[in-house]
């Protein structure tokens, strides 16, 4: 009786990798769920420099989604930690603040990331970013898929809309 539940198992482990090794039919699930998932397109990605010891290093991009989705988080091994963040003005004032749960992206529209609205946070830069040099990061979305991207680092000194907090 060992023997058969042995061979019972050998014979099963057999057509199973046999299955395995079969071509995928052209009405598989997977494959096209993947190709069908909406798209968002990355535009201008960039990274302000850093003077020596910043603890944080603003970062921006335009987001354009073909169907409604979300910014729900990026990673960089450039930084500790990477937050999606708000600027607006409250009460006279202008106040910075996390989006825990990220930027919506309406179908259709660009969504700027910038200096004085929404924008990332690079956290405790793992060294100081220099003009000229890029910054690797993945962008993940809510329904999109996952999206590399590479930030250029521009000047300290460039665009600065009045009333933000320039550097950071």
């Amino acid at each position: 009786m060992r023997h058969s539940r042995f061979g019972l198992l050998a014979v099963g482990l057999t057509a199973l990798a046999l299955a395995a090794c079969q071509p995928s039919s052209p009405d598989a699930a997977a494959p096209a769920a993947a190709t069908d998932a909406p798209q968002v397109a990355v535009s201008d990605p960039w990274i302000r420099e850093t003077p020596p010891n910043a603890a944080v290093a603003g970062g921006y991009l335009t987001l354009r989604s073909a169907a409604d989705d979300r910014l729900v988080s990026v990673e960089s091994a450039a930084a500790a930690a990477v937050e999606i963040h708000e600027m607006r003005h409250d009460g006279g004032m202008m106040r910075m603040r996390e989006l825990p749960d990220g930027v919506p992206l309406a179908a259709g529209t660009d969504v700027e990331l910038r200096p004085g609205g929404y924008h990332l946070m690079f956290i405790d830069p793992v060294e100081p970013l220099r003009a000229g040099a890029t910054v690797e990061a993945t962008l993940h979305f809510e329904h999109a898929p996952t999206q590399q991207v590479r930030f250029e680092v521009r000047p300290l000194a460039g665009e600065v809309e009045a009333g933000t907090h320039g550097g950071h």
